[in-house]
């Protein structure tokens, strides 16, 4: 059996998490917190280093009625500029352990929900394990993926999870969700539908991942990585130079956080690629990038709608919020950002997207305490 116990704080430029965490119950403000490095003070904070931590911290306020913000590398919350008016739980446990050997070279791992992601892509990559490695250089704690369905290059966190243990928050206990269980869908899944006053109802503990033992990538699905790597689509290459191709592609549209850089003090895309009927994707232009899917949706691509509705690389500045130099689907913080000035940035871009072609962007952070 192979086990990772490192417990060390990364630095924010691999994960996204705070570098320096402030101690427990101390005075901290969301900015400190989060990729955006916008946000106000939170009533308390607490550091989960533990399942059995996170369990009682989170149950604790639960039962005295006091408001919870769940919290792991801070890349996907765009935090109101009062803060937050409850107690910041962050969930830093952490661990990787080989489980299970499958036939055909699978086998599972189970992984700690305060994981750095990267960290687990990364060590997947050094063993030799197959199927993480488009998703290299996203941001953010492991727990959080399964809630977004997280995804990049063809490739999506629920094309791995074989299931998780979560502490269900409604009914006090901790449970056991298969593949299925999680519903999962285009940047959703029933963790992130199904609420518990105000917040998520269940708080992940742990998810175990399906991989295989193979030098070699899975299928490269993705186009544009592909064409990087000098294959065709549905061709495999050496896990290493899979992984660093991505992290040069996204460090390309600076979606590698670097604490130095603000093109990467966002929540990477902050607009979902918007799903429409087959009549509403007729009415776009021809040439609108867009991908079929069931039962006669259509995915079109939210970046090109921006950059079509006028709002191209580098929108807004010289204020404090502006579109990154790098991607449109980017909103930055180009260092003295208030909240309220990327929502405003954010609510311009929607409107204009809105009125161009008559599809309405939906945000992919969390925000807390506030609304497009």
């Amino acid at each position: 059996m192979w086990v990772v116990t490192d417990m060390s704080v990364p630095s924010a430029g691999s994960s996204g998490e705070s570098a320096h965490p402030p101690g427990q119950g101390s005075p901290v403000t969301l900015a400190e917190l989060t990729t955006f490095h916008v946000g106000g003070p939170a009533a308390g904070y607490l550091r989960a280093e533990t399942s059995d931590a996170l369990i009682d911290a989170v149950s604790e306020r639960d039962l005295a009625a006091e408001p919870v913000l769940l919290l792991g590398g801070g890349s996907n919350l765009l935090v109101a500029d009062e803060g937050f008016d409850g107690t910041v739980v962050h969930v830093a446990s952490r661990g990787i352990t080989q489980e299970a050997t499958h036939p055909a070279g699978g086998l599972s791992i189970r992984v700690s929900a305060g994981e750095p992601w990267d960290h687990v892509v990364r060590a997947a990559a050094d063993q030799g394990w197959s199927g993480l490695e488009a998703l290299s250089g996203i941001p953010g704690s492991t727990g959080s993926t399964p809630v977004q369905n997280v995804g990049a290059y063809g490739r999506e966190i629920g094309d791995l999870l074989v299931g998780l243990r979560v502490w269900d928050r409604q009914d006090r206990r901790v449970r056991t969700l298969s593949h299925t269980d999680c519903e999962f869908g285009y940047r959703t899944s029933r963790l992130k539908r199904e609420r518990f006053r105000g917040g998520p109802r269940y708080v992940v503990l742990e998810i175990t991942l399906q991989v295989q033992r193979d030098p070699q990538s899975a299928p490269v699905r993705y186009a544009e990585l592909a064409r990087r790597l000098g294959i065709r689509i549905g061709d495999r290459a050496p896990l290493g130079e899979v992984r660093q191709a991505v992290l040069e592609l996204r460090r390309s549209k600076g979606m590698v956080v670097d604490p130095q850089d603000h093109d990467t003090w966002s929540a990477g895309s902050f607009f979902t690629n918007p799903i429409v009927d087959a009549r509403q994707a007729e009415l776009l232009p021809p040439r609108t990038p867009r991908w079929p899917m069931d039962d006669g949706w259509v995915k079109v691509s939210a970046a090109w709608l921006i950059e079509n509705a006028g709002f191209g690389k580098g929108h807004g500045l010289p204020g404090p919020a502006a579109l990154s130099w790098k991607h449109t689907l980017a909103l930055t913080n180009r260092g003295q950002a208030t909240a309220e000035d990327l929502l405003r940035l954010a609510r311009q871009i929607q409107q204009g997207v809105l009125a161009r072609f008559g599809v309405l962007l939906l945000p992919e952070p969390v925000l807390i305490g506030c609304e497009l």
